[in-house]
């Protein structure tokens, strides 16, 4: 048995109960929105289609109904326009967050709580500290969805499958996020020594350029169709199955430091293994000494605004 909740019926959150759905991963979905006249209508469409998957109750529900669920996935907040960052939105989100997830937690107090809203980093810190939660509870959906763009991308760059592609986004999901390169293979081989067997180009200026096309994709993708929801959607599935098949994978999700790479008390993506408990460990990886500096740079911006949130 699986209880999803969740909060937020916008594109990203109605994408995404469609997502579990046709994935099969949960046997209840609710969906809540304040906008519960369009919340109702995706919850039809769903359940008119419901009949083609696994068996799964879909239903329109308010914050109480929300009570005993497994998983609580938060997309609610306001959305990022063209031409704002994701760190635009986070005064304007943390009276809402205050508004729903206290409630949630009472609710659900064995529940793990996902949050996806932007800036997913700083709201993740804002949900940990009014939830009560502990801190394997208490996730972003971090760079895990970066770095699919990363591999994607790769992949489309080296003509392979953008699975084989090992590395990792790591840091902020935004602006101040940047890629291991130092780390990164494809197939076990190193990333320059794959691109000299097949006579690619590589070299610093292309690496700098697939960073930044990786950064930028979102803005892309809302410049166009006004939101991110698809890719959005296949991250959170991912994540999800992680945890209610207790499968141990390695995500970079957000997660509360301690210590790491002298970071404490902000929330950052690194490899992380993920499982039944939410975040079961968090690993050390080997950085070039400039990824350590744009790794600390990343956290000092966010401690910017964590040490607003506490000052609250």
């Amino acid at each position: 048995m699986s209880k999803i909740s969740i909060i937020g019926a916008g594109s990203i959150g109605a994408t995404t109960a469609f997502a579990l759905l046709q994935k099969g991963v949960a046997t209840e979905i609710i969906l809540n929105d304040i906008n519960q006249e369009k919340a109702l209508g995706e919850v039809l469409d769903l359940i008119h289609g419901s009949s083609l998957c696994k068996p799964c109750k879909i239903s329109l529900g308010t914050l109480e109904d929300t009570a005993n669920s497994d998983i609580i996935i938060i997309t609610a907040g306001l959305a990022q326009k063209p031409g704002e960052t994701r760190l635009d939105l986070v005064d304007k989100n943390y009276n809402i967050f205050k508004s729903f997830i206290p409630t949630l937690a009472k609710l659900s107090p064995n529940s793990i709580l996902l949050v996806v809203s932007n800036p997913v980093d700083i709201l993740t810190y804002m949900t940990y500290k009014l939830s009560g939660f502990p801190k394997n509870r208490v996730i972003g959906s971090g760079t895990v969805l970066d770095t699919a763009r990363l591999r994607s991308l790769l992949g489309k760059y080296f003509e392979i499958d953008g699975r084989n592609v090992e590395g990792y986004v790591l840091g902020e999901h935004g602006d101040s996020e940047f890629v291991a390169w130092s780390e990164l293979s494809i197939g076990n081989i190193p990333v320059k020594s794959f691109s000299e067997q097949f006579n690619i180009e590589w070299d610093k200026e292309t690496e700098n350029v697939i960073a930044t096309d990786v950064k930028n994709a979102a803005y892309e993708v809302i410049n166009r169709k006004g939101a991110t929801a698809f890719s959005v959607a296949l991250a959170l599935v991912r994540i999800v199955e992680a945890f209610l098949g207790d499968e141990k994978s390695i995500l970079t999700v957000s997660t509360l430091l301690e210590d790491y790479l002298g970071v404490s008390n902000a929330y950052l993506s690194v490899p992380t293994i993920v499982g039944k408990n939410g975040i079961e460990k968090v690993l050390d990886i080997s950085l070039s000494d400039e990824e350590k500096v744009k790794f600390i740079n990343s956290a000092n911006l966010m401690k910017e605004y964590i040490d607003s949130i506490d000052n609250k």
